[in-house]
């Protein structure tokens, strides 16, 4: 997206009504750096972190092929030595008196917990996603995942008597590491309101974005795989989104252009 354009998303009238969606695709740390600061109701994210790598060399993530720049086709892995730079972001795009939600792994929690209270969020606890059926692993196999809770400010949760655990069962033959859409449900019906602004710096194929048009909310999804955003785009439409076409320059540059194409086609 030109930066034009990104500018067009932020005016008045522009994603402005319920469950209007876009897409960009950037590095996640530099998408959000073109966010105004405190013009996010949510974020909830799933980032590719750094321990997907010893999962899938001992054959516990074995959905996931290999190639030269990391372990599989899909994503660039995120290392943990940018975590720094992706929640200082998050903390600044955030409005005030809101909340973050990032899934990781037991590895990953202690990696970011401290770089997140660092950045000025308060963390309440891990929730924990059921997945309700074993899959792989070793020293007793994975049947669950964390979501970490994370808060600017202070806000009250919309029902005070959901529990920390969620069961939903895993995504089969769904994008690599897709969490489910119920999930990202209950996240987004705690913590924001009809109309509110999700977003999702590492979206995949957007089951964050499905549940946040499906409820009525705004949605902002981005990521650097071309068929991520086309399938994005697909799940969003079908689930009744509208997707928001800012203005297009008189003669954008033609990579931008193919990018546009791809994202409003």
């Amino acid at each position: 997206m030109l930066e034009q354009e990104r500018s067009l998303l932020h005016s008045p009238g522009v994603m402005s009504q319920p469950g209007t969606f876009f897409l960009d695709q950037l590095d996640a740390v530099d998408f959000l750096r073109t966010l105004p600061s405190a013009s996010v109701n949510l974020l909830i994210t799933d980032p590719p972190y750094e321990s997907l790598e010893k999962h899938r060399a001992i054959g516990t993530t074995t959905r996931l092929s290999h190639s030269k720049s990391s372990s599989n086709d899909w994503f660039e892995v995120f290392p943990n030595a940018r975590f720094p730079d992706l929640l200082e972001e998050a903390y600044r795009v955030l409005a005030k008196d809101s909340h973050f939600y990032l899934f990781c792994d037991q590895e990953t929690m202690f990696v970011v917990k401290p770089l997140a209270e660092e950045a000025g969020f308060t963390f309440w606890k891990p929730l924990v996603w059921d997945k309700q059926k074993i899959g792989m692993g070793y020293h007793y196999r994975a049947r669950y995942e964390f979501v970490l809770f994370f808060e600017k400010g202070k806000r009250k949760l919309n029902n005070l008597g959901v529990a920390d655990i969620i069961s939903a069962p895993r995504v089969f033959k769904g994008y690599p590491t897709e969490k489910p859409s119920e999930v990202s449900r209950v996240l987004i019906e705690q913590s924001s309101q009809l109309g509110d602004l999700v977003v999702d710096p590492f979206c995949g194929s957007s089951s964050v974005g499905v549940a946040a048009v499906e409820l009525g909310r705004r949605y902002l999804g981005n990521d650097q795989s071309p068929t991520a955003l086309e399938l994005s785009q697909e799940r969003l439409l079908a689930a009744g989104g509208t997707l928001s076409r800012p203005v297009r320059p008189s003669s954008p540059h033609p990579s931008a252009a193919r990018q546009l194409d791809l994202l409003v086609r």
